[in-house]
């Protein structure tokens, strides 16, 4: 994502509503649309549709809430994105171009781990399916990095903010496809007569062949010019010597800023409240009493509907207010929404009740998800480390979702639903504090006006 503009008075008019909608159609912002639902397809196969493959397989809960530890690679993608950004693939890279080379790389090595994954059985070895989850958020971060640095160098100055709205709606079109995709396919599956474990099975390797389409994709694409150019300066270079460059520079110019550390814990923490409750959210849908099916359309549909109108919601209240009280309207507002589960754990199997709670918490979650983009887009200014330093705040971002929630399951079991999800609403405080000590020493000041 590169860097956001900071604006002047002297502002270029803005564009017409025709102007504003053709960006949309442009041939590179339909690639990077593409892309985008190719990166959110294989996320929640290791996550969300993952842990009902596994409650349904009689798995407890304290096990899977420790398989939020299978994203760990989502965490730990900035240490290897330096060498995706100076590394060749050989033959790939070669035969398609860097980055192109590294999207079809990582996109054929992640449907061997999907496949991998389809293989395994929750009920007999949990540890055989935690090594096949691991290994398909390892390509999957992977395939990230390489797509975020792509829609950054083929994308103009003026396509950016419609490549970046495209990339994220495709990105949740995809995550529905592999969540209630996969579950309904799964229960067609088990109409014909296969048996449940074979039917999970047939639906992961169906997700496999999906990946198909980012692949394709990046085979009808071009070589960003930006890409070209960089690998052209540095065709002389020593591999080590390139990725030392990338590592270091990128580094080294984030963790020199004021206040850096405390930037970096605020980004860790921001999002944990939604990672702590939607770490459990598929195990306590199933355990009210709602069908695979309900889950499926009401908290993968009638969601993903919700998330949309949030982010829309959430581009309205970044454009109308300043950045930091946008972080405010946004962390506020995700961390109360929580209590519409336990308000949920009450009321029991209602599917209209089910269908307002996931409104109320997509909508919200979605809101603080886009104000969040918008800040760490502020964060990443050198247009030279972009990719990389994106790569870093993201990882930091899904520590909470990896390791600080991964004890959510044993909390649950050990408190019950309604306060569980009264106590997600609590771990969102140490990320406000963080905001209001962060705003009193003019932090948000500095970056100066973010344009989303």
């Amino acid at each position: 994502m590169t860097a956001p503009e900071t604006t002047s008075p002297a502002a270029t008019p803005a564009p017409t509503w025709r102007e504003a909608w053709a960006v949309y159609l442009q041939p590179r912002v339909l690639i990077v649309l593409v892309l985008g639902f190719s990166s959110g397809l294989p996320l929640a196969l290791s996550g969300s549709t993952l842990l009902v493959w596994m409650r349904e397989s009689g798995v407890d809960l304290g096990t899977i809430g420790l398989f939020a530890l299978v994203g760990t690679p989502y965490t730990l993608k900035f240490a290897w994105a330096p060498l995706v950004d100076a590394l060749h693939v050989p033959i790939f890279t070669r035969a398609f171009g860097r980055r192109r080379g590294w999207l079809v790389f990582s996109q054929l090595l992640l449907i061997g781990a999907i496949l991998l994954l389809a293989l395994t059985d929750p009920a007999r070895s949990p540890l055989f399916v935690a090594l096949g989850a691991l290994l398909v958020a390892t390509m999957s971060s992977t395939q990230d990095i390489v797509v975020d640095a792509f829609r950054v160098e083929s994308l103009p100055e003026s396509e950016q903010a419609a490549g970046m709205a495209s990339y994220v709606a495709a990105y949740r079109i995809g995550m529905l496809v592999s969540t209630a995709g996969v579950l309904f396919l799964v229960s067609a599956f088990e109409d014909t007569g296969i048996g449940r474990s074979s039917a999970w099975m047939w639906g992961y390797v169906a997700m496999a062949a999906l990946v198909l389409i980012g692949t394709v994709t990046a085979l009808a694409a071009t070589e960003p010019e930006q890409s070209v150019r960089a690998e052209a300066k540095t065709h002389d270079e020593a591999a080590f010597s390139r990725v030392m460059h990338a590592a270091i520079g990128a580094f080294s110019e984030f963790l020199v800023r004021k206040h850096a550390l405390t930037v970096l814990a605020f980004v860790v923490l921001f999002k944990l409240t939604d990672a702590f409750s939607g770490t459990m959210t598929a195990p306590f849908v199933i355990d009210l009493g709602f069908t695979r099916n309900d889950y499926a359309a009401i908290v993968k549909g009638v969601g993903l509907a919700a998330t949309l109108i949030g982010g829309f919601a959430g581009g309205y209240v970044a454009r109308r207010y300043s950045l930091v009280a946008s972080l405010w309207i946004g962390g506020v507002l995700q961390a109360i929404s929580n209590l519409v589960f336990a308000w949920l754990a009450f009321v029991g199997t209602n599917q209209w009740a089910l269908a307002a709670a996931i409104s109320a918490e997509n909508f919200t979650g979605a809101i603080g998800t886009v104000i969040f983009v918008a800040y760490l887009s502020a964060l990443c200014r050198n247009p030279l480390h972009t990719a990389t330093q994106y790569a870093l705040l993201t990882a930091l971002a899904a520590v909470g979702r990896t390791y600080l929630s991964s004890g959510a399951g044993y909390v649950a079991e050990a408190t019950g639903w309604p306060l569980f999800f009264v106590i997600s609403v609590a771990v969102a405080v140490p990320s406000l504090i963080f905001l209001a000590w962060l705003q009193r020493r003019g932090h948000f000041a500095a970056l100066g006006p973010v344009k989303v």
